[in-house]
């Protein structure tokens, strides 16, 4: 019910508004007790303040005009062709996800690709529905790209580093899938008839060179901050604290649009969305799944843990998906990890429940006048879902092959 209320959003409001009260009947009622409930809010605030600096970084470099930049160079390189946009906005929006989490890609670069093929004059659907799904499926490279990959890093015993290298391969493999397979199910969208004198010049934007060079040592920051056991929230906290400073000596925000940047609302909703998790795994659910996973041995045993972490993902969204699944895979090693973290962060395209992102995603179509039917959605998540999976996976188990584990 929570999913569903955040997902249609009866009343406009914010999904805090009724996760909140579901965390608490929960625990009124005893299915979480108190100190559950409190362990649980303590594991996941780090993650959860990782975020929040993470929102206010993409606001600052947005502010900065980042994306804007990005979007210049997108809308030049596709030449009015709504193809090459097509790739364009598959490079920008996966490079975008790993460096600046998935919501980045969701709040920040969807408006600017729209803005991008209306002046290109061609149709918005194909490049909108990228940024959909390559805010799940971009985010496995680095552990900073999702929530998830954060909270099962530590269960992995994996570094920044060699986590970012036994990712690379399954990254790679699920978005060329996922790319070629968007050519084919918006073959008409991609090939329409584009009037030849219609297209505007691109406004010659500055380059944000204060904007890169702080990511730039945010990212580096991050691989600091991994080698010497600090959480990578610090990181992020400090590129955005450097990124505010800047933005508001320039006036190009105020203290009020930094504090609006961290949508506190949303955060409340993840916490609570975690307690009311914890009561249906500590119900029954954890030995319900514990009976369903395989062994991960081999191919067939990863291929086995990703697709039961996509369909736990769809049914109870990707984040309560990983608190539930990594500590029952924790054992079989970092394969049967990052085996989950393929399942929860792909399967997530297949409904509009499936990740937070998702759910952003379709609140900032609404909000920028686009439509995203059910029907569109599902079908293009039913073509590519389960191909870019099986492709993660194999390239999973091939970039363990290949590094002796």
């Amino acid at each position: 019910m929570v999913l569903v209320v955040a997902v249609i959003r009866p009343f406009g409001g914010s999904e805090a508004c009724v996760a909140v009260p579901a965390a608490l009947l929960v625990m009124g009622i005893g299915a979480v007790s108190l100190p559950d409930a409190r362990s649980e809010l303590a594991e996941l605030a780090p993650v959860v303040g990782f975020l929040a600096a993470v929102l206010v970084l993409s606001q600052m470099c947005s502010a900065e005009g980042l994306f804007d930049w990005c979007g210049m160079w997108i809308a030049r390189a596709a030449k009015g062709r709504s193809d090459r946009l097509l790739v364009g906005v598959f490079v920008a929006a996966s490079l975008v996800t790993v460096v600046f989490s998935l919501d980045a890609t969701v709040v920040l670069m969807t408006p600017v690709v729209s803005i991008t093929a209306a002046r290109l004059h061609v149709r918005a659907r194909p490049h909108l529905y990228a940024c959909g799904h390559l805010s799940n499926t971009a985010s496995l490279l680095l552990p900073v790209s999702n929530l998830t990959n954060l909270l099962a890093l530590g269960a992995s015993g994996l570094t920044f580093t060699r986590f970012a290298v036994l990712m690379g391969l399954p990254w790679l493999a699920a978005i060329v899938v996922e790319f070629l397979l968007f050519r084919v199910f918006f073959a008409s969208d991609l090939t329409a008839a584009q009037p030849a004198d219609a297209h505007d010049v691109e406004p010659e934007l500055q380059t944000p060179r204060v904007a890169l060079v702080t990511v730039a040592a945010t990212l580096v920051g991050f691989v600091v901050t991994s080698a010497v056991g600090v959480s990578p929230a610090w990181a992020a906290a400090a590129g955005a604290v450097v990124l505010a400073a800047h933005a508001v000596a320039r006036r190009k925000t105020d203290v009020r649009g930094i504090l609006r940047s961290v949508d506190v609302p949303f955060l409340v909703f993840v916490l609570a969305l975690a307690v009311v998790v914890r009561a249906v795994i500590d119900n029954g659910l954890d030995h319900v799944l514990r009976g369903w996973l395989p062994h991960p041995n081999g191919l067939l045993g990863l291929l086995g843990i990703a697709a039961i972490a996509a369909i736990a993902a769809n049914v109870v969204n990707n984040l309560p998906a990983v608190l539930m699944l990594v500590p029952l895979v924790a054992s079989g090693g970092p394969a049967a990890v990052l085996a989950v973290l393929l399942g929860v962060n792909i399967g997530p395209n297949l409904t509009y429940t499936g990740s937070l992102a998702t759910m952003l995603w379709r609140r900032v179509l609404q909000q920028h006048r686009h439509a995203s039917r059910f029907t569109d959605f599902t079908k293009l998540g039913l073509l590519t879902t389960p191909a870019a999976l099986i492709a993660a996976v194999v390239a999973l188990w091939a970039s363990l092959a290949l590094t002796g584990m």
